[in-house]
C-alpha cells in the first residue's frame, strides 16, 4: 500500500468523523437521542478523558481533572507522532498491505479524537440544554481542553441473564452499553486487524525471523 493511498484512506476516515461529528455538534443537544432502529441510536455524549470515559485522575488521585485531561491530550499527540513514524516506516520497507491498512485505520482515528480534544473546547460553545454554537465568541473551554464526541450506539440487547450462570446470573445485562464515535472504530478496527491477522499483518518480520533461525 503506497504513501498516497494510506493518505487518502486517512483524509477519507478523517472527514466521515469531523463531519459527523460537527454535525451531531449543531444539531444536538448533550444527552439527546435518536432512535434509528432498535438495536441502533443516535445518542450524543461528550468523552472527556480516556476509553469508555476513563480518567487518569481516577488512578492518580494527586492530579486534577484539568491537569489530566492535558497530560492525556499531548499523550496522544506524542502517541500520533509515533504511530506516524511507524506509518511511514512501514510504507518504506515495503511492508504487507494488511499492516499498513492497520496502521492507517489507528493513525486516522487517533487523529480525529486529538482534534476534539485540542480544538473543539475553542470552537463550540457548551452543548448542555442547548445545541451548540460553531465558533461562538465564547468556546465552552480552553485549548487542549475539549471533550470528545460520541454518538453510536448500539443497544442490541437488553435482559436477565440465567440463573444458572455462575456469579453473574440473574442480573439485568445490557450489550452494547458504550457510545462511540468513527475514529474509535478505526482505531478499534485497526487493533482487531494487528490482534486477528497478525501472521499476514507482520509476515515480511516472520518470514526474515525464520530465515535467520
Amino acid at each position: 500500500m503506497s504513501l498516497k493511498k494510506a493518505t487518502i484512506l486517512i483524509i477519507l476516515i478523517l472527514l466521515i468523523d469531523q463531519i459527523s461529528k460537527f454535525y451531531i455538534k449543531t444539531h444536538f443537544a448533550l444527552n439527546d437521542k435518536t432512535i434509528v432502529f432498535d438495536w441502533f441510536h443516535i445518542a450524543f455524549v461528550e468523552n472527556d478523558g480516556m476509553a469508555w470515559g476513563t480518567k487518569i485522575s481516577d488512578f492518580v488521585s494527586f492530579i486534577s481533572d484539568r491537569t489530566a485531561k492535558v497530560c492525556l491530550t499531548v499523550f496522544r499527540i506524542l502517541a500520533v507522532f509515533g504511530i506516524g513514524y511507524w506509518l511511514k516506516k512501514s510504507i518504506i520497507d515495503n511492508s504487507s498491505k494488511t499492516l499498513i491498512f492497520a496502521i492507517s485505520l489507528i493513525l486516522a482515528g487517533a487523529l480525529g479524537n486529538i482534534i476534539d480534544s485540542v480544538f473543539y473546547g475553542i470552537i463550540f460553545d457548551s452543548s448542555s440544554g442547548q445545541v451548540a454554537t460553531f465558533l461562538p465568541e465564547q468556546g465552552y473551554d480552553t485549548l487542549l481542553h475539549g471533550s470528545v464526541v460520541d454518538m453510536l450506539h448500539f443497544p442490541i440487547w437488553k435482559g436477565e441473564l440465567p440463573n444458572w450462570l455462575p456469579f453473574f446470573g440473574g442480573k439485568s445485562f445490557s450489550f452494547f452499553d458504550p457510545v462511540f464515535n468513527i475514529a474509535d472504530m478505526a482505531i478499534s478496527t485497526g487493533i482487531g486487524i494487528l490482534i486477528f491477522f497478525n501472521k499476514r499483518a507482520f509476515k515480511d518480520r516472520l518470514q526474515t525471523v525464520d530465515s535467520e533461525i
